[in-house]
């Protein structure tokens, strides 16, 4: 094919566009191609939106990723990568050198980009792979509900809760700030977790931060009800004395 050839995942941040770096715009304005996930493609997806307010809808094309599947490793999930990344091939072929993927949050934390990197290396083992660090769901939730994620000696656990909260309850039993992602349609059996671990009176939650409709509350509040799957969950680590865990 020539040239070099670079794909370059941008994290987006968690879904307000002012959370995004300058480096992720300016990569993003060099691309010239910038790939986004959608569950279909004539509906917008979450990244998609963010990545509007700083690029040139013309270089912004849908990628199908399936984004809401349950089902691990299926048959539609694989079929979505191996579309995606022959996209990107596609464009590569017809002369760009650089195509960028937008995802929201981090693209080296529970992100899609790893999949498609993996698969479009396995069609051009030449193509370069670049990311560019994104602010994450928990950094945000963080700074808009005062909760400190770590201090001094602490550890910091996150795990997702999309396969039930036995290893939610097993992470709240220790000494780490958790951090629980897509924990939305377990958002009862988690209250009930941090209620049973003595860690609900300071845990907070939200769910579509960034966009119109979005919720930030004390994880006390919830109410039996199930939350959007892009939820996120902080239980802090228990703290005593100030500078206590130096």
């Amino acid at each position: 094919m020539g040239a070099s050839r670079r794909l370059v995942g941008v994290g987006v941040g968690p879904g307000d566009p002012e959370l995004v770096t300058v480096k992720a715009v300016r990569r993003m304005r060099e691309a010239d191609v910038v790939l986004v996930p959608v569950m279909a493609l004539d509906e917008p997806g979450r990244a998609e939106a963010t990545v509007r307010e700083h690029v040139d809808d013309q270089s912004v094309e849908r990628v199908v990723f399936a984004l809401n599947d349950r089902g691990g490793r299926s048959e539609r999930r694989v079929r979505a990568w191996d579309e995606a990344a022959r996209a990107v091939v596609r464009h590569f072929e017809s002369g760009a050198q650089t195509v960028a993927f937008a995802t929201i949050g981090d693209p080296n934390v529970y992100s899609t980009f790893s999949y498609l990197a993996q698969t479009v290396r396995g069609l051009d083992p030449d193509v370069e792979i670049e990311t560019v660090a994104g602010i994450t769901a928990m950094q945000d939730l963080a700074a808009r509900s005062g909760s400190v994620l770590a201090e001094g000696t602490e550890p910091l656990t996150l795990l997702p809760v999309t396969s039930g909260v036995d290893r939610l309850r097993e992470a709240l039993s220790g000494d780490a700030t958790v951090v629980a992602y897509k924990f939305g349609r377990f958002a009862p059996e988690a209250v009930a977790a941090l209620r049973e671990s003595g860690r609900l009176e300071d845990a907070v939650y939200g769910s579509r931060l960034g966009l119109d409709d979005e919720r930030i509350a004390p994880a006390a509040k919830l109410e039996g009800e199930e939350l959007p799957y892009l939820s996120t969950l902080i239980a802090p680590a228990r703290r005593g004395e100030r500078g206590g865990k130096l």
